[in-house]
């Protein structure tokens, strides 16, 4: 880091904060701080979306994942635009007509107010734990690679979005999130192109595509049925949409995006924009690991990227037996590089059975180098089990910190940071708008001022970012935290999506059998989990169906067919 990093990653981040901080002033009313004024343009949702899903990790394990197993896992992201128009004609009218801040204000409309609360409560928890995750994965994978202090970066991050975030609210998290996308797209397409310069001479774009494929990094569609496959069409696209129905339907951190629309056209519009664009924006991203790799076959890349899990061996026992595993990287890699160099130069003269030989040497080469990587981790997992042996995250800050020019070091940092404080921001502006909106208003203080309700989230956002903050700084304390929010997430989201598609799809299910078919199912879940039944991931499937089924068992037991359920009273 020289002093122009310093200069163009301070400068993006404090006009950031500024920018938020002077477009927002004046933001006393619950419709300006909490709805985000109501007068957002489709674009201006669109981008907030975006911003909010794409975090930090986003930007530093997806182009590592991309690096390792290839483009494939953009199958992940194919069933979104299936489910954006299910929002846009089911969801979003009905949260539009009943003039809601929260996407839970709806479920009291349809059920009641302990059904309202409990699917908040809900949200409250997994949501606030992943607030802190976003401050504090990115802080640790930064805080390894550049020696930074891990809780001073926490506390910057944190205080950086708790500035403007209490300031504006949803408008100012609104408003800088189409800066931040901004900074984000330009470092990404900047690295790309430096990328493609930084390659041999005689090895063109099409060469590394060339090079890439004969890797396997370029399979991108899979139309097997295997389960063992993580990423396949059918996953993308039947459990892909599962997935982005609940996220961007039911999790306030991204209805509240699109509810500061000043219509239904432009929240649709906004999220037909997102579901444009987030494939081709994640295959991007993707691309730019691949070329990464494509990098690392003309240059020497490291044994293990992560550089504390490197050092801790190095200075353990084993760094005999290490070293001479690097020794034997250096001897594959320049094997591969000779291989490369042939392979992308002759391509356009090479017959079928030369182009066969390159990519089965290829191959061969690849095979050797895992191989090698993987009794590398096992020796680093051997120094100490606490010691992070996967290095997806710290492919490509180790990139950026080793070969992009001064300032762009910078600028490839504010990216990173960008995406922390955009995801972290609408964690938090969600958080204090559900409890404010939910708890606060609906259960504690009713008949209050808008400046009350506006103040009382000020507060509410102030003690959400204190806590993940907190979180973040003492999350080091867990094993494998990442996996530890997916299970919680699990555990509840399931059952938080199951209660949505009963209130939009079946009209006759009341409040009563709802509540308590979500309180059996929440209960039954957890011991599902507790006694380790299935796999976490498919307690999101088995909350929303247990709690469907059980609703409506429990509706046939106790509602009386001479009474409309709310749905069909309030004609909803």
């Amino acid at each position: 880091m020289q002093l122009i990093d310093w200069i163009i990653l301070i400068g993006t981040l404090a006009f950031i904060v500024i920018y938020g901080v002077y477009k927002t002033r004046g933001s006393h009313s619950v419709k300006d701080y909490i709805g985000g004024g109501k007068d957002s343009k489709w674009w201006t949702i669109g981008l907030s979306v975006m911003a909010t899903q794409a975090s930090a990790i986003t930007f530093l394990s997806t182009p590592g994942q991309a690096y390792h197993d290839g483009m494939g896992f953009v199958q992940f992201y194919f069933g979104l635009p299936i489910a954006m128009v299910v929002i846009c004609m089911v969801f979003i009218p009905i949260y539009h007509k009943l003039k809601v801040y929260t996407a839970y204000e709806f479920l009291e409309s349809r059920f009641d107010l302990k059904t309202r609360t409990l699917t908040a409560l809900l949200f409250l928890i997994q949501r606030g734990l992943s607030a802190g995750i976003t401050i504090f994965a990115p802080a640790i994978i930064l805080s390894a690679v550049l020696g930074w202090n891990l809780t001073t970066l926490n506390i910057i991050i944190g205080v950086l979005v708790i500035i403007y975030t209490v300031s504006g609210g949803t408008k100012a998290v609104n408003v800088t999130q189409k800066q931040q996308m901004a900074v984000i797209f330009a470092g990404m397409f900047a690295a790309f192109f430096l990328i493609i310069q930084y390659l041999p001479a005689d090895i063109s774009f099409s060469n590394a595509l060339d090079i890439a494929g004969a890797s396997g990094k370029l399979d991108i569609l899979d139309f097997s049925f295997d389960l063992d496959n993580r990423y396949t069409v059918w996953s993308g696209v039947i459990g892909g949409s599962f997935l982005a129905l609940s996220y961007f339907g039911t999790d306030q951190s991204q209805v509240q995006r699109y509810l500061t629309g000043r219509s239904v056209r432009e929240m649709q519009l906004g999220l037909i924009f997102n579901g444009i664009l987030k494939v081709p924006m994640q295959f991007f991203i993707l691309l730019v690991g691949v070329m990464v790799f494509v990098f690392y076959q003309f240059n020497l890349a490291p044994l293990n990227f992560n550089p504390a899990a490197q050092k801790a061996v190095l200075e353990s026992e084993y760094a005999g037996e290490y070293q001479e595993l690097m020794l034997k990287n250096e001897e594959i890699q320049e094997k591969r590089k000779e291989t490369s160099i042939r392979f992308g130069s002759d391509m356009e003269t090479a017959s079928s059975e030369e182009i066969t030989q390159y990519k089965t040497e290829l191959s061969a080469l690849n095979s050797l180098e895992e191989a090698n990587r993987e009794e590398a981790k096992t020796l680093i997992s051997s120094v100490s089990e606490d010691l992070e042996t996967n290095d997806k995250d710290y492919v490509f800050i180790h990139f950026i910190l080793n070969n992009l020019p001064r300032g762009l070091i910078g600028l490839l940092l504010a990216v990173i940071l960008s995406a922390a404080m955009s995801s972290t921001a609408s964690e938090l502006n969600a958080l204090a708008s559900t409890t404010t909106i939910d708890l606060y208003k609906r259960n504690v203080s009713k008949e209050k001022s808008d400046e009350h309700y506006v103040k009382m989230s000020k507060w509410f956002t102030l003690g959400w970012g204190l806590l993940a903050i907190l979180f973040a700084s003492f999350a080091s304390l867990f094993d494998n935290l990442i996996q530890l929010v997916n299970i919680i997430g699990s555990i509840f989201y399931g059952n938080v999506l199951g209660i949505f598609l009963l209130a939009f799809f079946i009209k006759h299910v009341n409040s009563n059998a709802v509540f308590i078919a979500a309180l059996i199912t929440q209960a039954l879940v957890l011991l599902i989990y507790h006694l380790e039944v299935l796999p976490y991931l498919w307690l999101n499937l088995v909350g929303c169906a247990l709690v469907m089924i059980l609703a409506l068992i429990l509706q046939s037991m106790i509602y009386s067919p001479d009474k409309k359920s709310n749905y069909e009273n309030k004609n909803i």
